[in-house]
C-alpha cells in the first residue's frame, strides 16, 4: 500500500508533493502537468498576482521563481506572463516530480483501511491517503441563459488557448472581472470587435502596484502580506486561515466576498482601448440565430453577435470530478459543493484530502491561489506528521 496519492500536477499538487516528499512520505503524483495553465488560458496572459505571490512553496523555499530565472539568467517580467510561470512550473515539477505519472484516474472507492485508485489502464492502487489537486476546469460557471446554445456561439473563457480564431469576429464577453476585462484585450488585439457586458456600474481597478508596495519599505507588510490575496488590513487575516477559521461564518463569508469581488488589474486599463464597455447590464435572454447570437439586456438593448465569450468565474461542487465513486460521493459532507475540510484538508471520508479552490470553504480565499500552496503544504504535512499513526 503506498502512503499518499496524489491527483494533479498543477501549482498545489507540486507543492504537496515538494511537501510529503521531502518528509519521507511514499507519494505517487498522477495528472497532466499544469493541465489547465497549460491547455485552458490563452496566449498573451499575464498573472493577475504581484511577482513575489506566484512562488509554487517548497519545505526550504529553495524553488521560488526568482531562483528559476536565476538558473536560466532570466529577467524578471512585470506583469508575470503566463508562459514564464509554465517555465518555472516545469523546473519545479523536475526537481520534485521527476516520476510523474500521466495515466489517469478513473475511479477513488473507500474500504475500510484504505482507498483504491483505479487507473484508466486498469492498474488498481491502495493508498492510505489521497491528496485531490485536481484544479477548477470541472467548475467552469455557464449561466442557464447559455447552457442550451452551441459551442459555435457560446464558451466559456478556459475553454480557449488561442483567441486568434475570432479575429474579424464581433465577440460579446459576459463579466467584469480579470478574466473578463484580459479576454476583451487579448481578443482585440487578435483583431476581433470586442464588447464587455457587465452588471457591476463600474470596473473595480486594482490600483495597489507590486512596484507601488515595493517602494513602501518595511511598512508594506502591515498593509500587503506576501501571500497578495485581498484588501489592505483584511489580506492580514486571510493571510492566516487557522485564525479566520474562528470567525462566524457571517464575517468569514464578507472578507471572502471583499478579498475576491470581480476586478482587474491596472495594467490593463491600457490594452482596453477599443473595446466597448457596457456596465450595470445583465443578459436576461440569448437566443441563437443560425450562425449568430442575439443576447438581450436588461436595460431593453439587445446584441448581435457572433459569439458570447462567458467570463463568469467558477463555481466549486466537487461532485464533479469525474473520479470521486458513488461511494466516495454519499459519505463526503459539503457545504454549497464544497468539501467540510479538517485541519488537515481531511474530509468526511477518511484518508480523502481536498486541496485548492475546493478548500476555500473550510480556509478562505487565500487557497484560490499560488500564494497559497506555502500555507497549504506547511499545514498538509504538519496534520499527516500528528496523525499517521493514528490512520
Amino acid at each position: 500500500m503506498i502512503e499518499a496519492v496524489v491527483i494533479g500536477c498543477g501549482p498545489y499538487g507540486l507543492a504537496a508533493s515538494a511537501f510529503l516528499r521531502e518528509a519521507s512520505v511514499e507519494t505517487k503524483v498522477f495528472g497532466e502537468p499544469m493541465a489547465f495553465w497549460r491547455n485552458q488560458m490563452p496566449e498573451g496572459m499575464n498573472l493577475r498576482s504581484a511577482w513575489y505571490a506566484c512562488n509554487i512553496a517548497d519545505p526550504a523555499n529553495l524553488f521560488t521563481l526568482n531562483a528559476f530565472l536565476s538558473s536560466r539568467r532570466e529577467s524578471l517580467s512585470i506583469p508575470v506572463p503566463r508562459r514564464m510561470f509554465l517555465d518555472y512550473a516545469e523546473w519545479f515539477r523536475s526537481h520534485w516530480v521527476p516520476d510523474l505519472d500521466q495515466r489517469r484516474v478513473l475511479q477513488i472507492t473507500p474500504n475500510s483501511e484504505s482507498l483504491h485508485v483505479k487507473l484508466a489502464d486498469g492498474e488498481d492502487i491502495r493508498a492510505r491517503r489521497v491528496i485531490v489537486a485536481a484544479g477548477i476546469a470541472p467548475f467552469a460557471n455557464r449561466p442557464v441563459q447559455f447552457q442550451a446554445l452551441p459551442a459555435a456561439l457560446v464558451s466559456h473563457s478556459s475553454d480557449h488557448k488561442d483567441l486568434s480564431i475570432f479575429k474579424g469576429s464581433q465577440v460579446a464577453v459576459i463579466g467584469g472581472g480579470q478574466s473578463a476585462l484580459e479576454s476583451a484585450a487579448l481578443l482585440r488585439e487578435a483583431g476581433a470587435e470586442v464588447e464587455v457586458i457587465m452588471r457591476a456600474p463600474r470596473i473595480r481597478w486594482l490600483r495597489g502596484s507590486a512596484e507601488f508596495r515595493l517602494r513602501m519599505g518595511r511598512f508594506r507588510r502591515l498593509l500587503y502580506p506576501p501571500t497578495d490575496v485581498g484588501p489592505p488590513g483584511l489580506s492580514q487575516i486571510v493571510a492566516r486561515p487557522h485564525l479566520l477559521r474562528l470567525l462566524p461564518a457571517r464575517l468569514r463569508n464578507s472578507i471572502a466576498y471583499r478579498s475576491v469581488r470581480p476586478s482587474a488589474a491596472l495594467w490593463l486599463k491600457d490594452r482596453l482601448g477599443g473595446v466597448k464597455i457596457t456596465t450595470s447590464c445583465e443578459v436576461t435572454s440569448a437566443v441563437g440565430d443560425g450562425d449568430r447570437l442575439c443576447i438581450n439586456l436588461t436595460d431593453g438593448s439587445y446584441r448581435v453577435v457572433d459569439h458570447a465569450m462567458l467570463a463568469t468565474g467558477y463555481c466549486v461542487d466537487v461532485s464533479r470530478y469525474p473520479f470521486l465513486s458513488p461511494d466516495i460521493l454519499r459519505s463526503l459532507q459539503c457545504v454549497g459543493g464544497y468539501p467540510r475540510l479538517n485541519d488537515g484538508f481531511e474530509s468526511s471520508v477518511r484518508g480523502l484530502h481536498f486541496l485548492g479552490a475546493p478548500s476555500v470553504w473550510s480556509f478562505g480565499p487565500l487557497t484560490r491561489f499560488v500564494s497559497g500552496t506555502e500555507f497549504t503544504g506547511r499545514t498538509l504535512i504538519d496534520w499527516i506528521r500528528r496523525h499517521n499513526g493514528r490512520h
